[in-house]
């Protein structure tokens, strides 16, 4: 149970680092976004651009950052890091690698806990059979107490028989 517990939330913490990378990802490709970077390449509004470019970038780090801290996730710090200092290109290479990362470790979640939970099942079938063979033995080992009670209570029987047929034999033997 604590088990279903914490691959919920490693879930849920897997899906909120996909959505404040896809909401960086969305500032990084707006309109705006891609205006600003198709106006860098104009030499006369070089230094102006930057600055834009600066502040769109600072704001996209802002918010990976927020998710960060609010996630504890250090691979989003990480990546709010290298969109303060990389250009958009590697930034974005870097998002796509890391939502492909969490989509792999969320498959291999997925297959993990269905491993568990089959494993769980075969275990509880295992120890239903188990705890019904031992019902069996409990029941089969009275059975055979009583048995060997009655077979002792019958010897006892047999024996007070022959030492009573040993004294009549014993007086017979007198009387003649």
């Amino acid at each position: 149970q604590m088990t279903d517990k914490e691959w919920e939330e490693r879930q849920n913490t897997r899906q909120e680092e996909m959505q404040a990378v896809s909401k960086a990802l969305a500032v990084l490709s707006s309109d705006d976004a891609h205006d600003l970077f198709t106006r860098t390449f104009n030499p006369a509004f070089l230094q102006k651009e930057s600055d834009l470019n600066s502040h769109i970038r600072k704001q996209a780090a802002a918010l990976l950052m927020g998710m960060a801290k609010r996630l504890h996730s250090p691979r989003l710090a990480t990546l709010a890091y290298k969109l303060k200092l990389d250009a958009f290109t590697r930034v974005k290479k870097a998002i796509d690698d890391m939502i492909a990362q969490l989509l792999k470790e969320k498959g291999d979640e997925i297959k993990h806990k269905d491993f568990c939970v089959d494993e769980f099942n075969t275990n509880q079938l295992q120890t239903e059979n188990k705890e019904r063979e031992k019902q069996d033995l409990i029941a089969k080992i009275e059975d055979l107490e009583i048995t060997i009670k009655a077979l002792t209570e019958a010897i006892d029987g047999l024996k007070a028989e022959i030492a009573e047929m040993q004294v009549q034999l014993k007086r017979a033997g007198e009387d003649r």
